[in-house]
């Protein structure tokens, strides 16, 4: 069974995500061990909170060159919430801080035309078919919580996106790195479809 590794770097309520990609039958373990997170056949890099303050302890744990270097391998992450706007190139929130680089574009605050944060159910609109929403249906809603979003610097990086005062990115994808600012492991069943296929994409990789 292909294995996937959590990324523990204290962002975050990580053992939602751990219990979702077990319900689908997903070998999933919590991991903050650089060394060992470059073991998994996929890894989830999930989050909650500020964008500053995540890069900070990645870089810190050294989990961020672990990550790129993870990529170059050709296998499967995938970004969750916080973890989705960690790959792009930057992030305005509190002051320009610097990202992953892996997604081109940048994070900006959500308008002040709508309710901050976008919290509840929206949906979700498919741009691209792409293995990540294998038998996801138009018009299916998944659950947000977020006050930035993410603005890629070219529409072929976006692979869905969802309406809240203007329609943005909320599902982006670069190779193997894919992410979604939608949580999956809260999102009932149409979210475990999320996490199981990309548990069929990190096996079909092996």
């Amino acid at each position: 069974m292909a294995s996937v590794g959590i990324v523990d770097y204290g962002m975050g309520n990580l053992r939602s995500v751990e219990k979702g990609l077990h319900k689908v039958g997903v070998d999933a373990t919590l991991c903050s061990d650089p060394d060992r997170l470059s073991t998994f056949d996929g890894l989830v890099l999930p989050g909650v909170g500020a964008f500053g303050d995540a890069m900070a302890n990645l870089k810190d744990m050294g989990i961020d060159r672990i990550i790129l270097e993870y990529l170059g391998t050709g296998r499967p992450l995938l970004g969750i919430c916080l973890g989705l706007q960690l790959l792009f190139d930057y992030s305005e929130e509190h002051g320009r801080t610097e990202g992953l680089g892996v997604i081109p574009g940048r994070v900006i605050k959500l308008p002040g035309t709508v309710k901050v944060p976008h919290m509840g159910w929206n949906i979700l609109n498919i741009k691209k078919q792409v293995p990540l929403f294998e038998d996801v249906k138009p018009g299916s809603r998944f659950y947000f919580v977020h006050s930035y979003f993410c603005e890629p610097s070219d529409d072929l990086y976006t692979i869905g996106t969802t309406d809240y005062g203007l329609e943005f990115t909320c599902a982006a994808a670069n190779g193997n790195a894919w992410g979604v600012q939608f949580h999956p492991e809260k999102s009932s069943l149409l979210g475990l479809g999320i996490l199981e296929n990309f548990g069929r994409m990190v096996g079909s990789c092996q």
